[in-house]
């Protein structure tokens, strides 16, 4: 089974320069998770016939946010969002900004023998004022897959906005208390790991240079 995650940045900008279907028709994921699609279903026109879609578009904003499921196998349920006991549990309340449980953040999808969970985590934003929010969806998010995870192995993905050590990224020095490499964003890293999850990346793939992201600014990549 090939199971990708991708955070697209915007589906309808990637449908439009025909990176989308090149990827389908390249890869053949038999599930695919998006993240940022930034749109609803029906908004992007593709070709896609062997795919089952579940979307979970934000009702906060428009064209914000937002993910997807495609797969070739189909699910026994699909849950959108964080359930309600698992948002009181992690304290995940309303910010200046809304509530991170209105922006299509999450979707969780039962097969026979796995759960396949993708979630776009809130950023904590350049000066840090979604911080406290983008933390208790940290708990919440975990909460609600350790859960699952009592039922069935739970195969997590997604963009978590985080480099986790000092290899995942390629200044750690000038970026140290930044967004996206405070020590309580990585803290919630360190959770899943404590709660049992690993991180698969970093089984195949060790040390500085192997990055889960590129600025797309600058050549980076």
């Amino acid at each position: 089974m090939k199971l990708y995650s991708w955070n697209v940045n915007g589906i309808r900008a990637v449908v439009r320069k025909g990176e989308f279907q090149k990827f389908l028709i390249e890869h053949q994921p038999d599930i695919l998770c998006l993240q940022e699609t930034k749109a609803e279903q029906g908004q992007a026109e593709f070709d896609a016939p062997d795919y089952m879609e579940y979307w979970n578009s934000s009702r906060a904003k428009k064209g914000y946010s937002g993910t997807a499921i495609f797969t070739i196998i189909k699910p026994l349920a699909v849950i959108n969002d964080i359930p309600e006991e698992f948002v009181q549990a992690g304290g995940l309340e309303l910010d200046k900004y809304g509530h991170s449980n209105d922006e299509g953040r999450v979707i969780a999808a039962e097969f026979d023998n796995f759960y396949v969970v993708t979630a776009y985590t809130p950023t904590a934003k350049d000066d840090l004022t979604r911080l406290p929010l983008r933390q208790q969806f940290d708990r919440a998010i975990l909460l609600y897959c350790a859960n699952l995870q009592k039922k069935k192995p739970v195969l997590y993905c997604g963009d978590m906005n985080v480099a986790h050590t000092e290899d995942d990224l390629a200044n750690p020095k000038q970026n140290r208390g930044k967004k996206g490499f405070t020590d309580e964003e990585r803290a919630g890293v360190y959770a899943w790991l404590a709660a049992g999850f690993v991180d698969t990346f970093r089984i195949f793939t060790r040390g500085n240079g192997s990055y889960y992201w590129w600025c797309p600014f600058a050549d980076s990549r």
